[in-house]
């Protein structure tokens, strides 16, 4: 009597040389799922701003160097966040007349078909010309024009150094931009445009947000109704670099520090932070994107994008995030 494996055998013989084509009947092994791996992409480069255009995903970092060569910005692109393409110089000092070092931290968003750039530049102090800039194209990956042929803020506020904005597009459309170094962080208004801003309803143009730990680099997001505000702690040249969450009622605060959930690992890499949070729509899929140094580097300029996941507990707490050399399984937007 023939075995079953026997008959299937047979039965795909025929058929192959019949030309029919069963090819697919074949057992073979299963496919490990492609895996983006860590680093991202090649280069220096830090501060990862990553957001969703359409289907496709976008990541605008820092340009990891020395100030005095931080003269220029490329972003990458990705279907599936394993596959990355270059776009090269996509904003230049040279398009923007009254920036002369240290272009930092992109933030960017799309409105009503354009594609917004912010930037800090010159690494601006007291009485000096420099801090947050805007820059417009009509395609995500540019090239980029200065929009007001100076900065949008100046001036030191707060204590805050105008760097490292973040816009937030609330749901009733109102834009937020939160930004600041020096242990200071500050939240403004946007108008319609981007080329100003709007009092709160109290008359004032800013309001210092600052919760404990901060140092730099905010990140705001909603989940649930709720407001989830992050920040970079520690300092950024050296293994200590972190990030550190507050959940909130409104966009204006109060933001208590609830927990650091992203640190090194001294089998992994050191100085983890300065991120961004990308969310896939219509998936339970989280993911932080972050810049962190290789443990073979002690230069602070050598930091490499990154990418692993961020998951919540059944409270809606971010849980603390494992960094790996592997990354996350390849995703495409639905």
């Amino acid at each position: 009597m023939m075995t079953f494996s026997k008959i299937r055998m047979g039965v795909l013989l025929l058929a192959a040389a019949a030309g029919l084509g069963f090819v697919g009947c074949v057992e073979s092994e299963p496919r490990e799922p492609a895996m983006s791996g860590n680093p991202l992409f090649e280069g220096w480069y830090a501060d990862p701003e990553a957001i969703i255009y359409g289907k496709t995903y976008w990541i605008f970092p820092t340009y990891s160097d020395e100030y005095d060569k931080q003269l220029h910005f490329d972003c990458f692109s990705s279907e599936d966040l394993v596959t990355w393409t270059k776009h090269e110089r996509i904003l230049d000092s040279e398009r923007v007349t009254w920036a002369r070092r240290a272009m930092w931290a992109p933030g960017v968003i799309e409105k009503d078909g354009k594609y917004y750039f912010f930037f800090a530049a010159n690494d601006v102090h007291p009485g000096q010309v420099g801090g947050i800039g805007v820059a417009v194209a009509d395609r995500p990956q540019g090239p980029y024009r200065d929009l007001l042929g100076r900065p949008l803020i100046n001036d030191i506020v707060n204590g805050a150094q105008p760097i490292d904005q973040y816009i937030f597009r609330d749901d009733d459309g109102t834009h937020y931009m939160y930004y600041g170094g020096w242990r200071h962080c500050n939240v403004v208004k946007l108008n319609d445009e981007f080329t100003d801003l709007v009092p709160f309803d109290d008359g004032t143009l800013y309001k210092e947000v600052t919760p404990e730990g901060y140092v730099e680099g905010p990140f705001m997001f909603k989940k649930d109704g709720k407001y989830y505000f992050m920040w970079s702690e520690g300092g950024w040249g050296g293994p200590d670099y972190s990030v550190a969450y507050a959940i909130a009622d409104s966009p204006l605060g109060p933001f208590e520090r609830i927990d650091k959930i992203l640190k090194q690992d001294p089998n992994v890499a050191t100085g983890a932070g300065h991120h961004s949070v990308l969310h896939v729509p219509g998936t339970d899929q989280w993911y932080i994107v972050y810049h962190r140094r290789p443990l073979t580097e002690t230069h602070h300029n050598h930091r490499v994008t990154c990418i692993d996941k961020m998951e919540f507990d059944r409270d809606g707490f971010i849980k603390p995030v494992q960094i790996t050399f592997e990354g996350v399984p390849a995703q495409r937007i639905p």
